[in-house]
């Protein structure tokens, strides 16, 4: 096991302040210890108590400046006073217990015989600069405020058990003592090529054990463990901060590298909180209420995105990379929406093993519960960020053995994941095309924004179209004169003022003009671009579902009446409760899209060879690939549901064009 070996060791003095050379080894190991700098801050006063010792106050200076440790007779709380005699120093620190720059780290076992730690191995953190000693110091506050749970802050909790000070010559040294909690932390779990059987042993999982998550199974794919090992770790991770929150207080420093899973509880540790703040700057009663309410929001929402960060990690593997990793953080800074993460990821991510990226398997799981949950952890407003509690309760996070009742929102996103997923396979069959068409028209009796104002705020962006439930005509059985391979299909849509409700929309739809008759199997050519843009007037209005009587042109395409078959499911038990409508309605309110002119331009992007190709056929061919609507938006006649990540448009003739936001 990769470790730190101590060479040259050197005792807790005073004039521990040298560099000395760090050395990797073949075998993971790093021999002698970090280089120590000293950084300016100010000093706090922490009031701590020793059950067992009773010692004068200790104070350091640094900088001129004075940290105070008071001790209290008969106070509450289990800080002990040790001195270095009451250890054996060992030569190794594992690599999982790396410090900062201005912290020296030893593992030691205590040796005295009236210690309840005695013959307990236990991590020593030497504090070297100001700032070092104070989060040390606030490490102990924060345990006198925990510890009247025990139960809870030893499961959660990396045990803080006391201090080792040695004041001399006015500048005092001060150690950390806190529990050893295994060589690893999660992120060299992580990083290991083997981390899933390892830690699926660490955690001794069994039934027991995975009953916790709301499962009943333990092995099985790859996908299947993962998941359970990450619903494991993330409802630890959860009940660990929601146990700091209900104290008032936030970690502020939630990161993989400062996590650690305990062999002998199997439990997540969340640190030793030596940077963990108060909710309440002059406590919950003083009279800054409103501010100390912002305050706390804001906190709790600071620690829900790391934990969204934490949990992007351990199931996208990819993320490890710091790359990577920093691509996905600065879509997020730039203020993109986390729902379309999903959209973004998919161009990064390698996805070219034969059964497909694990990670985006496991997030799609559920109807995309995973990118749901991931999505509320990383929202772009702290107000709309979920809590541990909700978290907790979300279908991403509870077994097949828990019962869950989904919320609407939650409803409405798997509709639409679901969708999605479907026009990302080959759509050949009729099953699927009236499976899309029906839950499409599900989405359209669920949407939330009916509201023109609604419509105004979430239509401005870039949209790619995945389907259309009209027609589908392809290259396959038709000899045209123009091989024309279709590529993406964009509808871009700017407001030009928020004065008023018009729309520019702009359809972009790309090409490839094949050339040679090995076309099926070769697909280069001249790329191509053609291009209509149109203003558009946005009104509310209504759609009405007419009643008529079946005809012959209904059925020829063999296709059943979606409005009858739609009403049959509606009645059953399943969707009896979530649907807000007793009965099939006779109309639901749309977004009313009037058009004005229109304008077609292509461009290509070299002259054409064949000459029996011409611009002309060319367009020709595009107009009958690509769905009408596209190609001229005057036939767009409304809009039934959107989103931040999905649009559905209507045209004239009825069909549906089902899109999702791109960000490239």
């Amino acid at each position: 096991m990769a470790a730190i070996y101590g060479v040259g060791f050197c005792s807790f003095s005073d004039n521990l302040s040298k560099r000395k050379l760090i050395k990797r080894r073949g075998n993971g190991s790093v021999d002698g210890v970090r280089s120590i700098c000293s950084r300016r801050e100010v000093g706090t006063v922490v009031k701590c108590s020793s059950p067992s010792k009773a010692a004068a106050p200790l104070e350091s200076e640094g900088d001129g400046r004075r940290c105070v440790i008071k001790e209290e007779e008969g106070g509450e709380g289990d800080v002990m006073r040790f001195k270095m005699s009451d250890f054996k120093v060992l030569d190794r620190v594992s690599i999982g217990l790396g410090g900062r720059a201005d912290e020296v780290v030893f593992e030691a076992i205590v040796k005295d015989s009236n210690s309840p730690l005695n013959n307990i191995k236990v991590v020593l953190r030497k504090l070297i600069s100001t700032q070092a000693k104070r989060r040390g110091m606030r490490a102990i506050e924060v345990l006198k405020k925990l510890v009247r749970r025990k139960l809870m802050y030893h499961s959660y909790s990396m045990q803080v058990y006391g201090y080792i000070s040695s004041p001399t010559s006015g500048r005092g040294s001060f150690t950390l003592v806190h529990g050893y909690h295994g060589s690893f932390s999660l992120r060299h779990w992580l990083q290991q090529s083997d981390w899933l059987p390892i830690l699926e042993a660490t955690l001794a999982l069994d039934e027991e054990s995975v009953r916790r998550v709301g499962d009943d199974t333990v092995g099985g794919p790859a996908v299947s463990r993962q998941l359970r090992i990450t619903r494991i770790l993330m409802r630890d991770l959860l009940i660990g901060v929601n146990y700091l929150h209900s104290h008032g207080l936030a970690h502020t420093e939630l990161r993989l590298e400062n996590v650690h899973i305990s062999p002998v509880d199997r439990h997540i540790k969340v640190g030793i909180l030596g940077n963990a703040a108060d909710f309440y700057e002059d406590g919950p009663n003083s009279s800054t209420l409103d501010n100390n309410m912002d305050r706390r929001q804001m906190m709790i929402a600071f620690d829900m995105r790391c934990l969204g960060f934490m949990m992007a990690k351990m199931v996208l593997r990819e993320l490890m990379d710091p790359l990577i990793f920093m691509k996905f953080k600065s879509f997020l800074m730039k203020g993109n929406d986390p729902s379309c993460l999903r959209e973004f990821l998919l161009q990064i991510l390698c996805s070219n093993s034969p059964s497909g990226n694990v990670g985006l398997q496991i997030l799609d799981r559920n109807w995309g519960a995973g990118w749901n949950l991931l999505s509320l952890l990383l929202a772009t407003k702290p107000s709309k960020r979920i809590s541990c509690l909700d978290a907790l309760r979300h279908p991403f996070l509870c077994g097949p053995r828990w019962r869950v009742a989904p919320s609407m929102d939650i409803i409405r996103w798997g509709l639409g994941s679901t969708a999605v997923r479907i026009t990302e396979e080959y759509i050949y069959k009729q099953p699927q095309r009236n499976r899309l068409s029906y839950f499409i028209e599900l989405m359209e009796m669920l949407n939330a924004h009916s509201r023109p104002k609604n419509w105004l705020e979430l239509l401005p962006g870039k949209w790619r179209l995945l389907y259309c439930t009209g027609r589908q005509i392809g290259l396959t059985l038709r000899q045209p004169t123009a091989r024309v391979l279709i590529g993406d299909v964009y509808l871009t849509i700017n407001r030009a003022s928020k004065l008023n409700t018009s729309l520019s929309f702009t359809s972009d739809i790309g090409f490839t003009v094949m050339n040679g008759r090995d076309w099926p199997h070769d697909k280069t050519g001249i790329t191509g671009k053609l291009e209509v843009n149109s203003l558009f007037r946005l009104t509310s209005g209504r759609r009405l579902y007419l009643k008529e009587e079946k005809t012959s042109e209904k059925l020829s395409f063999g296709q059943p009446d979606n409005q009858d078959s739609l009403a049959q499911k509606l009645s059953a038990k399943k969707w009896r409760k979530l649907v807000p409508y007793k009965e099939f309605p006779s109309s639901l309110p749309v977004a009313k899209l009037v058009s004005g002119d229109i304008e077609v331009t292509m461009s290509l992007g070299d002259n054409l060879n064949h000459n029996d190709v011409t611009p002309s056929s060319i367009v020709q061919e595009i107009r009958v690939q690509v769905p009408p609507e596209m190609f001229d938006l005057s036939r767009l006649v409304c809009g039934t549901y959107v989103d931040s990540r999905l649009l559905v448009l209507r045209g004239v003739n009825g069909s549906a064009l089902l899109f999702t936001r791109s960000m490239c």
